[in-house]
């Protein structure tokens, strides 16, 4: 069984999702690599984060998407 690497804990970073092992959050690598970091200069930057933290934290945002929920196009920040 795999390791989960994406964890929620009240007590760490007011329950925000983030990379096992670490206080990086979900969104935090979301908009690094929206705004343009690469995945090797995340990695450098943060010596504990992992490439598999990262697509683990990709892998989450994609689910959590996934759900019923409509997000207008008009609300979206480019």
């Amino acid at each position: 069984m795999q390791k989960c690497l994406i964890v929620s804990d009240p007590a760490i970073m007011m329950g925000k999702p983030v990379i096992a092992g670490t206080r990086i959050t979900v969104e935090a690598v979301l908009e690094k690599l929206s705004g343009g970091e690469t995945i090797e200069q995340l990695l450098e930057a943060h010596p504990r984060l992992t490439r598999d933290g990262i697509n683990a934290a990709l892998a989450f945002a994609a689910e959590v998407l996934k759900g019923d929920v409509v997000y207008p196009a008009n609300e979206v920040a480019a």
